[in-house]
């Protein structure tokens, strides 16, 4: 697992210290690290941004799942990377994040507030496995009494289920998995580098195992692609049998840098698709009303028929109003953005 090539000292990147070393490894090609020490760990998420949390961690920025329609592509931007490759290729990641917080929690203007991980980039991402930042990260916020949420598709999660278990008997600690497809040719091409949708499910079963009501965000459902009611119906039903506690789910949208990067993903996969995308979303990047109704007709009674709806979840970024919700419908470019911004380092 070590570097077969590392540079020390490389220029900075903006809003971040200087990159510590830049580094490549045989098991991950095409992936390059750039391992930096960070000046915060801890994000504040405005409150334009409409989110049922204020606080997020992001230990590692790019994520090599490699979503094609991952909305935070776009922060990759601000790091002066590009939303596609380089999204998936070029790992930031924050090798004190740990410490850091540890010194941030220690702050007397620190309320213990729910911090969530998972917002932006996957936690639990192949990087993981590598450099083992979310122990560290678990520690410090149960021994600062400050309760969690964690949202991945990564099923390095389960390595840290025994200490998620210990850290839940002194705080609140909300776990959702990711996971809003079960074919995997289509997940071969539409999210290639995470798990496959059975690794999820049995992920999702370990979740409950241990003792945590485990919520599934079903999302984004792609338009055309799997909303119809036998691939939802399928989702519903195999989530519900591994012990999911309640469903999240919302459809695509495309307001963001990253909707020319999936456009492109659409025209090579599905070719016969990209005029009616067009049409649906037109020029804001968002489903229309229609849509949405035509969805949550879809999905609410799945939600009833297997027991995903329900009394309202507690905290975390999945707590969207019940067990089963179609999530709202983004207030603005200019909110997504707000929280895009503030989820950044």
């Amino acid at each position: 697992m070590g570097a077969t090539d590392g540079r020390s000292g490389t220029a900075a990147l903006p809003g971040m210290a200087d990159v510590a070393r830049t580094v490549t490894t045989s098991e991950f090609e095409g992936v390059t690290f750039h391992e930096v020490l960070c000046k915060s760990a801890l994000n504040h998420v405005p409150a334009a941004a409409s989110l049922p949390f204020t606080w997020t961690i992001n230990p590692y920025r790019g994520c090599t799942h490699a979503c094609t329609y991952c909305f935070a592509r776009a922060t990759h931007e601000y790091l002066e990377f590009d939303a596609g490759a380089d999204f998936d290729s070029q790992i930031v990641v924050k090798t004190n994040v740990a410490a850091v917080l540890r010194r941030e929690l220690r702050r007397a203007s620190w309320k213990g507030e729910t911090v969530a991980l998972g917002t932006n980039t996957d936690p639990y991402q192949r990087a993981e496995g590598r450099y083992r930042l979310m122990p560290g990260i678990i520690g410090a916020l149960a021994d600062s009494r400050t309760p969690m949420s964690i949202l991945t598709k990564g099923t390095l999660l389960q390595r840290d289920l025994p200490l998620l278990a210990t850290a839940a008997t002194m705080v609140p600690v909300s776990v959702s998995v990711s996971l809003a497809l079960l074919d995997p040719e289509l997940h071969a091409t539409l999210e290639p580098g995470a798990p496959k949708p059975a690794a999820r499910i049995a992920l999702i079963r370990a979740v409950a195992a241990a003792g945590f009501d485990c919520h599934v965000m079903a999302a984004p459902i792609i338009p055309y692609l799997t909303d119809d009611i036998a691939s939802l119906r399928a989702l519903f039903a195999a989530v519900a049998e591994a012990g999911a506690s309640g469903v999240t789910a919302f459809p695509l949208n495309l307001t963001g840098r990253y909707r020319g990067w999936f456009l492109a993903w659409l025209t090579r996969n599905h070719p016969a698709l990209v005029r009616r995308y067009r049409t649906l979303y037109g020029s804001s990047g968002l489903v229309s009303p229609e849509y949405r109704a035509h969805l949550r007709a879809r999905t609410e009674p799945l939600a009833e028929e297997f027991g995903l709806n329900g009394d309202p979840l507690a905290d975390g970024p999945t707590a969207l109003g019940g067990r089963y919700a179609l999530a709202p419908e983004p207030r603005s470019r200019g909110a997504t953005a707000a929280m895009l911004q503030g989820a950044l380092f």
